[in-house]
């Protein structure tokens, strides 16, 4: 099993990017796939998530109508595009795989695979 993320890096305050994380040797096409992000002595929290299999798609608050996340089943693909950032969205961003059920979807523990992380620093 293997998630790898990508996309990572510095923005200014209201740019864009967009996060990529490829998986194999799973079910990616029916599996949970999320979006979690830890900032510097802060607890890893949800940011977006995504279940085929029952329609849905939940997005963290915070975020909401700034980052959106996607899937692309042909590539075993799942992508968070970021925009209007803010500096507080300065974080390591984690892929992550699993069989959740729809009430746990937010839970870091809900889910079986994680990727690296990728850094997303946003400064001027």
């Amino acid at each position: 099993v293997q998630l790898q993320a990508s996309g990572g890096g510095l923005v200014q305050p209201g740019g864009s990017l967009r996060l990529s994380c490829t998986a194999s040797g799973f079910d990616f096409s029916n599996y949970v796939m999320g979006w979690f992000r830890q900032a510097p002595g802060k607890e890893r929290e949800f940011v977006a998530a995504n279940r085929r299999t029952a329609g849905i798609t939940d997005h963290a608050d915070s975020v909401k109508g700034r980052f959106t996340i996607s899937r692309d089943y042909a590539k075993n693909t799942v992508y968070l595009q970021m925009n209007r950032l803010k500096s507080e969205d300065t974080a390591v961003y984690f892929c992550a795989g699993g069989r959740a059920i729809v009430s746990a979807i937010r839970t870091p523990s809900a889910y079986a695979y994680w990727g690296q992380g990728t850094l997303v620093t946003v400064s001027s």
